[in-house]
């Protein structure tokens, strides 16, 4: 038989190979490995993406709404008018009601909070349910009460948003700058004496700042008025040792009432 074609002969040629030391096969042409490789020819650039345009907003900046709104009111119950009238905030699509403001409009004292929550929501009036509690305990051990009909010891309560966010997150920055101008315009037909800021929010809104930790305690302005950063109940429930902190302020409020 021929062993080109034996299959004995051809395994035991191979086994013969491999034990002097033949690892791999060869081919029939020589292969020089010290030869490069042929580049390949670079990719063609790929055309830039085309961005479109945004599109231009349709109809009127809501902000500039709400500034000729809050222009036009020429006191409490027209403003309040303007803001169940504004068609711009989708907020009121989810809400209740209208939370506007609570106390005396004539106290020397103008508590702003940061948005209703569910209880205030249902009651039309800001920092009710335990919040709103724990708010009146505070204020009531310096001598001041949202019912009181005397302007000397009195509060006046409102919240930088007036309709509640959904699942009580907190106000977003449109939303804020949104409201901003009805807040502003709140407080100048108030009038009060001190703006007190109850929480980041309000903080961020009125003074640029946030940082509720660092901020409260030390007195700022707000439109030409003294204001002081304080915690809001709500964070005091949940630290109460904070207390501490929020009863300093108290007594630096009536301080500044009393000198």
């Amino acid at each position: 038989m021929d062993p080109a074609t034996d299959f004995h002969a051809l395994k035991s040629l191979l086994q013969w190979q491999v034990e002097l030391g033949a690892d791999e096969a060869i081919g029939e042409a020589p292969l020089n490995r010290y030869e490069l490789p042929e580049a390949a020819p670079a990719p063609a650039p790929k055309a830039a993406p085309t961005v479109a345009a945004p599109e231009p907003r349709e109809g009127p900046d809501p902000v500039v709404e709400a500034r000729n709104a809050a222009a036009r009111a020429g006191d409490l119950n027209s403003l309040r008018a303007e803001l169940e009238g504004f068609p711009h905030c989708d907020l009121r699509m989810g809400a209740t009601n209208l939370v506007f403001a609570d106390g005396n409009p004539a106290a020397r004292v103008m508590i702003v909070g940061e948005a209703p929550g569910r209880d205030e929501d249902r009651a039309g009036k800001p920092f009710v349910g335990r919040a709103g509690q724990m708010l009146d305990r505070m204020f009531d051990a310096i001598g001041l009460n949202r019912a009181s009909p005397d302007a000397e010891t009195a509060l006046y309560i409102t919240n930088i948003l007036p309709w509640r966010p959904p699942q009580n997150r907190d106000p977003t920055l449109p939303e804020m700058n949104m409201m901003l101008p009805f807040v502003k315009r709140h407080i100048e037909l108030a009038a009060p004496e001190i703006v007190v800021l109850m929480g980041n929010i309000p903080c961020q809104a009125l003074i640029g700042q946030r940082g509720i930790t660092r901020l409260r305690g030390t007195w700022t302005e707000v439109q030409g008025r003294p204001a002081l950063p304080m915690f809001h109940p709500a964070f005091l429930l949940r630290q109460p040792l904070m207390k501490r902190e929020a009863w300093a302020d108290l007594l630096a409020l009536k301080a500044r009432l009393e000198g």
